[in-house]
């Protein structure tokens, strides 16, 4: 059994939330996370796109940086990433090991077992603190409050990128009650960076903020002008508390990365006025421009020109209905899109709707998914017309040559189906 399989047999526990199992396992690992310098960054989305900008210019300037994000898109090692390179086989199978043991140990004893998402956690921290970064920077899985990443007890600075509806089943049905999830990452006297826009929410952070006396950085009250805009990047210019950051350039296209992008720079601004890090705004600079995610407003140029997103709630729906919007206006689109059973799948279908009205319909790879057919439904009764594809190669063939001509084969709904499109692409 390869470290992959060694992991994956924990799924069978689900996603418990919760830090009992997770301070036992790490306490019998000697506790590694305690070595790590930690940027801990929670919210419904944007968070990977937030990490990926903040990794990328750490990086530039020298810093060696652990980034561990999830789900992957290709591979499972590139949820441990570290210099610019994810973690190897080899590396994955030792830590793993270790892991594991320990794991099956607390089973062994009568304890309840760590998640998959646990011991992955551990395997990561395992590593980072072999590796000795300089700095780790932590996407919360789930929520935040009882996330398997919220073990560390003072990173660096906590950010909340955007709170909006998703795993409402977990984490609350309102967004005061999710804000309060997400707000578990806040620790007393560690800087709090939040981009969360909804009033009701906000004031929910500001208040979590206040009782652990710590300082609450607003980045909502950051203005910032666009210079440009098109499918291959934003530039634009902004203020950050009295420094000009001027002509910054992004390849990630859509507002909503602009906003993912000044949260990052914002959080790096505190960090850099606390002498935690030294950087130039030039370095900065030159990592935010090389910060790609797979699979967020991926465009793949070509006739048609292909975009993978993986918009699988309200919120990321609709931040993708603004981006198709601004970057590829009249433009003739064709959809792909598959979904969980388990979203509000009815707002996501509105939104889509009014990108296009020729879709293709398909299932994600996840036992949780929604069946092509009651997909495909539910976009019939809206208006659209839509096809139903077995998987993802046949509704990739069937977009591209779709009667309609498409200038865009957009595919979006699940980072499960993005994935397995991306594959048949790369």
């Amino acid at each position: 059994m390869d470290a992959i399989e060694r992991i994956h047999q924990f799924d069978r526990f689900g996603m418990i939330l919760g830090l009992e199992r997770m301070n036992m396992l790490l306490d019998r690992l000697g506790h590694p996370e305690k070595d790590l310098k930690v940027i801990h960054v929670a919210g419904t989305n944007g968070k990977g796109s937030v990490c990926r900008y903040m990794y990328e210019a750490l990086r530039e300037n020298g810093y060696k940086v652990g980034l561990y994000t999830s789900p992957f898109i290709e591979c499972f090692n590139e949820r441990i990433q570290f210099d610019g390179g994810m973690i190897s086989d080899e590396e994955l199978a030792v830590y793993t090991k270790m892991a594991v043991e320990q794991t099956e140990a607390m089973v062994a004893e009568g304890y309840d077992s760590p998640t998959e998402f646990e011991v992955v956690t551990a395997v990561a921290f395992l590593y980072y603190a072999a590796k000795q970064t300089d700095f780790v920077i932590l996407e919360v899985g789930l929520g935040g409050t009882g996330d398997s990443t919220n073990v560390i007890e003072k990173p660096l600075i906590s950010i909340i990128t955007s709170i909006s509806f998703d795993h409402t089943d977990r984490l609350g049905n309102t967004l005061a009650e999710i804000a309060g999830e997400k707000a578990g990452i806040i620790k007393p006297g560690v800087p709090v960076v939040s981009n969360v826009t909804q009033q009701e929410a906000a004031k929910v952070i500001a208040k979590k903020a206040y009782e652990c006396d710590a300082k609450f950085y607003d980045a909502t009250k950051i203005r910032y002008g666009i210079k440009s805009e098109s499918a291959s990047g934003y530039e634009f210019d902004m203020e950050i508390y009295g420094t000009d950051y001027s002509g910054v350039k992004i390849t990630m296209p859509g507002r909503h990365q602009v906003e993912n992008a000044k949260t990052a720079m914002t959080a790096l601004e505190i960090l850099r006025k606390e002498s935690i890090i030294k950087v130039s705004r030039d370095k900065v600079y030159r990592g935010f421009a090389k910060a790609v995610q797979p699979g967020r407003f991926e465009v793949l140029e070509g006739e048609p020109c292909i975009v993978l997103d993986g918009a699988h709630n309200e919120a990321g729906a609709e931040a993708l209905k603004k981006a198709v919007k601004d970057c590829f206006p009249d433009s003739n689109i064709v959809m792909i899109t598959g979904m969980l059973a388990d979203k509000d799948t009815e707002t996501i279908v509105s939104h889509f709707c009014e990108i296009t009205d020729r879709f293709i319909a398909a299932e994600p790879d996840n036992p949780r998914k929604l069946p092509a057919e009651d997909l495909a439904e539910m976009l019939q009764a809206k208006g659209a017309l839509c096809k139903v594809a077995k998987d993802a190669e046949t509704a990739l063939k069937m977009a591209v040559e779709h009667e309609a001509g498409p200038d865009v084969v957009l595919c979006a709904g699940s980072l499960y189906l993005i994935s397995a499109i991306r594959g048949e692409l790369i």
